[in-house]
């Protein structure tokens, strides 16, 4: 009789058993996640996010909300004092928060002029209209590699906005010709980046230290103000000389020499032997020619073997002169700052084809700019000498820690 039972009650636990495995589980929901966004949580409207394109004003994109001429009208007429809507331009976002029933009534208008800030047209009591600036931070950080292809795409590798590598060259413009630097060059860089949010990465902030290997030597600049209560900054290596010297390598951002200074050169178009007092510089017709150094634009015009040039005169002691310009954009007694656009690439005058012939004085007397040893700019005073020095030793240790760490030097 037991057995019977035991047996009874086994066979009553298997069958439940089975019951229970062939029991559906219940369906666990997923949490829908909460999207808050311009102070607005996403999840309570009907979202719709675009781009402004050409020939849309802010009148048309309400029209399209079915809001009714007039409404649209006043509404433009409320919120002119705190919102210019004719500034709305093509490419920037805007985003519409709609009802989510129905009607799909639009709630709020949202419109972006730039990546940090935003405009608020609010319209579901009465219609109100504000700016905000989303929060930007800071966030510091040190690279060191070695470079590989160009420098934009050495940084690209690194993950740095590629704006660092113009700022980088324009800071060494003086001391380092970039088209020389080559594979396996070492470099290191301490700057910040901007995040919005503290999430959206929005580029470039400033450079704080960097180095560079080029030929065989390490020239390191760091930005310091002489004057803490001026805004102007220069740069300088780690002994405080200042990098930026008082002319330009030369007068196009990309160089290409075809022909350089000689007492007895053959004469392309006239056909003799005659010296050739400036270095010639070959491009694309149209290319903007720079001033190498500030000055004062002495003379300007047009002659027959020069074609279009323009002289300038710097100080006492050096004048350059720019020939067979295509267009002059200087005048005659215009100040000129150093890599202004005084002209452009041309073939006017004694000519084979475009390029400028870049000549350069000395106290008078003409003189091969290639060879020269031109002066740095004013060199920082004394006086503010062990300033600097506390101020750049640290930035030092840290660029050199870095680069001793990844590069092994």
């Amino acid at each position: 009789m037991k057995k019977a039972l035991l047996t009874l009650l086994l066979l009553c636990l298997i069958s439940c058993g089975k019951e229970q495995k062939q029991k559906p589980a219940a369906a666990i929901k997923k949490p829908v996640p909460v999207v808050v966004e311009f102070g607005f949580k996403f999840n309570d409207f009907d979202v719709v996010q675009d781009t402004v394109v050409s020939g849309d004003t802010f009148g048309s994109l309400l029209e399209k909300e079915n809001l009714g001429t007039l409404k649209v009208h006043e509404i433009v007429e409320k919120v002119k004092d705190s919102f210019d809507v004719r500034k709305i331009r093509a490419g920037k976002p805007y985003t519409l928060l709609r009802s989510k029933d129905q009607s799909k009534k639009l709630q709020v208008f949202v419109y972006q002029p730039d990546r940090t800030s935003y405009y608020v047209v609010d319209l579901r009591d009465s219609v109100i209209t504000y700016r905000k600036t989303k929060p930007v931070s800071l966030k510091r950080r040190t690279i060191a590699c070695a470079l590989d292809g160009s420098l934009s795409e050495t940084l690209e590798r690194q993950k740095v906005h590629a704006s660092l590598a113009t700022d980088i060259s324009k800071i060494y413009a003086w001391s380092i010709d970039f088209f020389k630097l080559q594979k396996g060059d070492r470099f290191a860089i301490t700057f910040t980046e901007r995040y919005i949010n503290d999430t959206i990465y929005d580029g470039v902030e400033n450079l704080e230290a960097s180095f560079f290997e080029y030929k065989g030597k390490i020239i390191y600049a760091f930005p310091f103000k002489q004057d803490t209560t001026s805004s102007k900054v220069d740069y300088y290596d780690e002994e405080g000389k200042v990098l930026k010297n008082m002319f330009l390598k030369a007068p196009l951002k990309f160089v290409n020499i075809t022909s350089r200074y000689a007492r007895n050169r053959f004469h392309p178009v006239q056909h003799v032997w005659k010296a050739h007092k400036g270095t010639d510089y070959a491009a694309p017709t149209g290319t903007p020619i720079m001033t190498t150094a500030a000055g004062v634009v002495e003379n300007t015009g047009y002659t027959a073997g020069n074609g279009n040039f323009v002289k300038v005169r710097h100080n006492r002691t050096y004048e350059t002169q720019y020939l067979h310009m295509s267009k002059i954009l200087v005048r005659r007694g215009q100040h000129v700052s150093q890599g202004d656009v005084i002209g452009r690439v041309g073939s006017t005058g004694l000519a084979t084809g475009p390029h400028v012939c870049y000549r350069f004085w000395v106290n008078g007397a003409q003189v091969d700019a290639l060879k020269l040893k031109l002066p740095n700019s004013e060199p920082m005073a004394a006086k503010y000498k062990p300033r600097f020095l506390k101020e750049m030793a640290p930035l030092k240790r840290e660029l050199d820690s870095v680069a001793k760490l990844k590069l092994q030097m």
